[in-house]
């Protein structure tokens, strides 16, 4: 956690975004690290965890990160955690809270609050287009035999 915590101190002094770092661990080693990159980037993804994601990932050689933890400076906001679950680590440590980041100027419940509401009914304009042809889609990867499942 401590070099979560040196991350997140890392890129914030040199202003590649919020203080936010992540540390994934796998056989006490560390596989992946990072720290938010948000605006250096000018890519609204590249949080801490989901930046560390994409380090271990590479460095495993994998598309999941089963039998990893993850140490992440703050509790990871929606985004970050729908990409730690799709990940599939074992365990997730957090230091500071999302109350703690909401007092920081880091409020993120808007979007847990979005999540559960109707899709049309959302502050972003969300429509459903062409259904049909995305279902035919589905069918496909039903028949595929060479898919790779995840």
């Amino acid at each position: 956690m401590d070099r979560a915590i040196d991350l997140a101190r890392i890129g914030m002094n040199q202003n590649h975004g919020g203080p936010f770092g992540c540390v994934i661990v796998k056989d006490e080693q560390i596989v992946g690290e990072g720290h938010n990159r948000v605006t250096t980037s000018n890519d609204p993804t590249a949080h801490a965890e989901v930046v560390a994601i994409r380090d271990a990932c590479k460095h495993l050689g994998t598309f999941q990160l089963t039998g990893c933890d993850v140490y992440t400076s703050c509790e990871p906001c929606p985004m970050c955690l729908g990409a730690l679950y799709w990940a599939r680590p074992d365990r997730i440590f957090y230091a500071a809270n999302r109350k703690d980041a909401s007092d920081a100027g880091f409020d993120d419940s808007f979007i847990y609050d979005e999540i559960s509401v109707p899709a049309p009914e959302r502050s972003i304009t969300t429509n459903s287009l062409n259904r049909d042809k995305a279902l035919k889609l589905f069918d496909e990867w039903e028949e595929k035999e060479d898919k790779i499942a995840y």
